[in-house]
């Protein structure tokens, strides 16, 4: 075998076995307690729950429709429609098929490229003018002004010819493998941020959703306030004109009355608000869409918590800024290739015939191979200054990634607290509202009797609104925080669903 064809053998043998250059991954640790601190007492400590589906391995059921632990038809068709139509959600799609193709872009560095070339050539000989004798019998020359030149008829020629050129430039120290490597973790970084963005506007929706029924609940008992508060005015009058009362306790029930009225009209305006943006949510325009007036009737479900470690699975933003830190992680493996020589495989072979006929039969053959090694010998800096802008990047996003845990473990126990002690509020607001009840049925009987003034049931009347309206606040509100718990975590989602890439 020629030595030139041995050491053209010995250098793909080499390019075989290359080297894989910069750091391999490993995920940081990170400081997770063994329970989480206001996850207390039976509300959050459930065995089994037909309603909330724990993410296990190879499970074959949706665990992403969290919403229907609420058991409320309306809100699972608003999520439905939220899912299919959502802009948000739409645009995060996108940008993963997005970061799906970089990553296939990236690979095609693994393969040689091949470019064929099919060429016809048909050009006229060089050559000018010829010289002829004038009628004097002196010679003329071609560049002449001269009437009469005769110039030659250079023949016309056709060339076919085809080309076949390849060039490859091996991976040897891991450029393109790194680089695949880090889109790849990129596209799943993608995929989280895909969670992320579905969970948050499915959370949003349903929270909305409450406090919309919520206001729902409000006007009932506005309304129900209002023809209360037009009952007294009506006996205000009626005790004026037997002369028990003065014109003064008219128009103090005359302004409670217009109050709640005002109160009423004010609620309508934030109903309307929060119907609108459930509309955008769910991909529709707000003129197209309404919700029909239903007061809220929902209890908070029992929410099952899991341990700290297996709730870190559940969390797409978490995994999100996990995987940007295997991205900027292969980053560095990049910067530190640039320090090795690249080297350029080339062949090319070429065939032509000066007639198509013969290019296929009896082609004129020629071909060329080659490598070309290079290696940069001077560029002030630059490579060291690209490696360590890659370290102090991947750097900030382990900063980035543990601040994010931390975050995620302040939204749990931010929502369990709120959870837990919203379920004991309810007990003493539900009290207060029984007692203001009968404080004004007592105070309207003393009012009828001459007992006492106008001002102690205005004062009642108050006190019997302001607590009922507080009670079915905080059902709202443990609504809503119900799904804040679920959203905090994970929905149902897990790292498991982070497809390969």
């Amino acid at each position: 075998m020629p030595a030139k064809q041995q050491l053209f053998l010995v250098i793909v043998s080499a390019l075989l076995t290359s080297c894989l250059v910069g750091p391999n991954y490993v995920r940081p640790p990170v400081a997770v307690p063994a329970k989480f601190k206001e996850a207390k007492g039976k509300s959050f400590i459930v065995k089994n729950n037909k309603d909330w589906k724990i993410a296990e391995p190879r499970d074959s059921c949706d665990r992403g429709e969290w919403w229907k632990i609420f058991h409320d038809p309306q809100l699972n068709t608003l999520e439905v429609q939220l899912n299919l139509n959502n802009q948000s959600v739409a645009n995060a799609v996108a940008n993963y098929y997005q970061a799906r193709a970089i990553v296939d872009e990236a690979r095609a560095s693994y393969y040689p490229t091949l470019v064929g070339i099919f060429d016809i050539l048909r050009q006229k000989g060089g050559g000018g003018a010829t010289t002829f004798s004038s009628a004097s019998g002196s010679s003329v020359s071609t560049g002449e002004a001269s009437t009469g030149i005769v110039r030659s008829n250079s023949p016309i020629t056709t060339s076919y010819s085809a080309v076949l050129d390849a060039n490859w430039e091996p991976d040897i120290w891991g450029l393109v493998r790194r680089t695949v490597e880090s889109d790849s973790a990129a596209a799943q970084a993608s995929q989280a941020l895909l969670a992320v963005t579905r969970l948050s506007a499915q959370g949003s929706l349903a929270q909305y959703y409450f406090e919309l029924r919520t206001l729902d609940t409000n006007q009932q008992l506005l309304d129900n306030m209002v023809k209360d508060y037009k009952k007294s005015w009506q006996l205000t009058r009626n005790q004026y004109a037997s002369g028990i009362v003065s014109q003064a306790d008219i128009l103090q029930a005359l302004s409670l009355l217009d109050t709640a009225k005002a109160q009423a009209i004010n609620n309508g305006i934030l109903r309307g608000q929060y119907e609108h943006a459930i509309a955008v949510l769910i991909g529709r325009s707000p003129a197209n869409f309404s919700l029909a007036f239903s007061p809220l009737k929902a209890t908070p479900p029992v929410i099952p918590v899991s341990i700290p470690t297996a709730w870190l699975e559940r969390r797409p933003d978490v995994a999100e800024a996990e995987r940007q830190m295997q991205q900027y992680s292969a980053l560095i493996g990049v910067a530190v290739a640039a320090y090795y020589p690249s080297l350029n495989l080339s062949a090319s072979i070429s065939a032509a015939g000066t007639t198509l006929g013969k290019l296929l039969s009896t082609p004129s053959i020629g071909w060329s191979y080659g490598l070309q090694l290079a290696e940069t010998i001077f560029d002030g800096g630059l490579r060291d200054a690209t490696v360590r802008a890659a370290q102090a990047a991947y750097t900030a996003q382990v900063a980035t990634y543990r601040q994010t845990v931390l975050s995620a473990f302040q939204d749990v126990e931010d929502n369990l607290i709120n959870l837990r002690l919203l379920r004991e509020q309810v007990v003493p607001l539900n009290e207060a509202v029984v007692a203001a009840k009968k404080a004004l049925q007592l105070i309207i009987n003393q009012y009828k009797a001459g007992t006492v003034n106008y001002a102690s049931v205005l004062t009642a009347e108050i006190s019997l609104f302001t607590a009922e309206q507080s009670a079915n606040n905080v059902i709202g509100l443990q609504m809503t925080a119900a799904v804040g718990l679920i959203k905090s975590l994970g929905g149902g989602w897990s790292t498991k669903d982070i497809s390969p890439v």
